[in-house]
């Protein structure tokens, strides 16, 4: 067993984020320029009732910090003495779902889920990561959900 089939089934706390207004106007403005997340007054007036983070902003943030983990994880194996599993690209994700909206003033949590790992055929010595992901306001709402893969070529068992 590998130490990435130890996860399995586990969630892990990615970290958090405090969405600020600067950020998400300046996030919005780039990527997503819609009134409810550039313009505060604007957004008084939408169905949103205040400025929030753009769905993209949420789910990049959700990015950095699984980088981030699994950057950790393969220097805390390298540091055991152990070799960590190679990260490859990921074929993509779905049924991602903005649930609740993000305010100015939220913290939100990221996590992760390893559902599953299965041996790839066509890629000897690579296996498909399956994982659910999620983010959570203060207040313990699901504000995100997504489900995704992604490619690792895990250490030989020792």
């Amino acid at each position: 067993m590998t130490d990435i089939e130890e996860l399995l089934g586990v969630e892990i706390d990615l970290g958090s984020h405090l969405f600020t207004a600067e950020e998400i106007v300046a996030f919005a403005t780039k990527y997503d320029p819609q009134r409810f997340h550039v313009d505060p007054e604007a957004a008084r007036h939408s169905n949103f009732g205040a400025l929030c983070a753009s769905g993209w902003h949420t789910t990049a943030i959700w990015m950095r910090l699984n980088v981030a983990n699994m950057t950790a994880l393969a220097r805390a194996w390298h540091k055991a003495g152990k070799t960590p599993p190679q990260f490859g690209p990921s074929p993509g994700f779905q049924n991602l779902k903005w649930l609740k909206p993000v305010y100015v003033g939220d913290t939100i949590r990221f996590t992760r889920t390893i559902r599953e790992l299965r041996a790839l055929k066509s890629r000897p010595g690579w296996q498909m990561m399956q994982m659910s992901s999620a983010a959570y306001n203060q207040n313990g709402d699901r504000v995100m959900e997504f489900d995704s893969a992604a490619l690792i070529a895990l250490p030989s068992a020792s």
